[in-house]
């Protein structure tokens, strides 16, 4: 079957096909949160929602249903290969596509948005083992930059597209987009990407194997630090995500110009991923990551203290200033966190992609449902995200430098 798949792929791609094929499928996530946003208010009435704090539901849960597919798409990519798996995935993202998108219920929504967690995590654990197949260290770093750096268009642009979109249709037409995509990935897929995980290196699924690998993995002082820092990290800005659009058009009354601002920050992304990989191969990883987590922790003190002093509205100049850059130390820590995690992996990189991403999803969710719910028109609970993450983050990181380096 490995040769047949390689014979519909003789041509092996570019590379700007390569990073065009996997920032597409890597911003298959990043388009199932972002152009939701501007949506969560009329989802809330139309599925007579009744407390508007539970829309944060429909990205919390998104990534909550990461979690679990995270950790089952990394052994079973080991198993059968990187391009089924993500073939996999993306068949139960476009059924959980289907089942949010004909939702007449918030039980229901909420349910589809879990599957399609679930189902996006096929793609995004896949791509990033069989990146790793292809590269490794800094270099590995360098193409993950590239990819994020084309990737963050998507959420440069998508809530744009989703207020589009609700202006000549409404917020079920969103998911027909999505469905769409997922079909436009795998065709793509299955006519040009070979499988990079010979048949010989695959690791049948087995518990004990698992078990065993597992505890390889989490028992990796350096590498579980790295986690608990990326997880820190993601908490910040998936609370983001959750409250964005209520900060925007609530507090600050952006109204229709809601995806402009958020593009406007979503550019610092764009320009720190550039940076990023113009930079790593120069200075390394793990420098440029603590240097992103004493500035993020020292801007965060600073939106904290302004927040205060504003009754948890700041001006919105400010706050604009210090979210953007913010934002710009988030895509230095994305990409090279998962970098620093991933190079001791290299043996049992599929189930190393599914722990780093499971349990810093996981991380992430806990801190942006149990700080989402004090959200009450302030910016007071996401200054103390982003401060925690820094502080935690960069602690973290320095703690790492002690410990074996060591691969799994």
């Amino acid at each position: 079957m490995a040769v047949d798949q390689n014979v519909r792929a003789e041509k092996p791609l570019s590379a700007v096909e390569f990073v065009a094929l996997f920032s597409l499928i890597t911003s298959l996530t990043a388009a199932a949160i972002d152009a939701m946003l501007p949506a969560l208010g009329e989802i809330g009435r139309a599925l007579a929602v009744s407390d508007a704090k539970n829309t944060q539901l429909v990205i919390s849960l998104f990534v909550f249903g990461m979690v679990f597919g995270e950790l089952l798409f990394g052994p079973l990519s080991d198993a059968i290969g990187r391009r089924k798996t993500i073939l996999l995935g993306l068949a139960i993202f476009c059924a959980g596509t289907i089942l949010a998108m004909t939702a007449s219920s918030m039980e229901q929504m909420l349910l589809g948005r879990i599957i399609q967690g679930f189902g996006v995590s096929g793609p995004k654990i896949g791509s990033r083992a069989l990146i790793r197949d292809k590269f490794s260290g800094d270099a590995m770093a360098r193409m993950m930059s590239y990819i994020y750096m084309v990737f963050v268009l998507v959420p440069m642009l998508a809530p744009a597209f989703g207020q589009l979109v609700m202006s000549v249709a409404n917020w079920r037409a969103i998911f027909l987009v999505y469905l769409a995509l997922g079909l436009i990935v795998s065709l793509w897929l299955m006519l040009r990407q070979r499988e990079t995980l010979a048949v010989e290196r695959r690791i049948p699924l087995s518990l004990p194997a698992l078990v065993r690998n597992g505890w390889l993995i989490v028992s990796h002082r350096r590498v579980m630090a790295y986690i608990l820092a990326l997880g820190a990290v993601f908490g910040g800005k998936l609370l983001y995500l959750s409250t964005a659009q209520s900060i925007f058009q609530d507090i600050y009354g952006a109204g229709a110009r809601f995806p402009l601002y958020f593009a406007m920050l979503a550019s610092g992304i764009g320009f720190a991923s550039l940076s990023n990989s113009l930079l790593v191969m120069r200075f390394g990883m793990e420098r440029l990551s603590v240097l992103a987590l004493a500035a993020m922790a020292g801007l965060s003190a600073g939106l904290l203290v302004i927040s205060l002093i504003y009754d948890g509205q700041p001006p919105f100049l400010l706050f604009m200033l210090i979210c953007a850059a913010e934002f710009f130390c988030f895509a230095i820590l994305f990409s090279n966190l998962n970098a620093m995690a991933m190079q001791f992996l290299g043996r049992v990189a599929g189930l190393g992609a599914s722990l780093t991403s499971g349990l810093s999803s996981l991380i992430a969710v806990l801190i942006a449902v149990m700080l989402g719910r004090f959200y009450d028109l302030s910016v007071l609970p996401l200054a103390v995200a982003f401060l925690f993450a820094g502080i935690v983050g960069l602690v973290l990181v320095l703690l790492a430098r002690r410990s074996s380096a060591e691969p799994v």
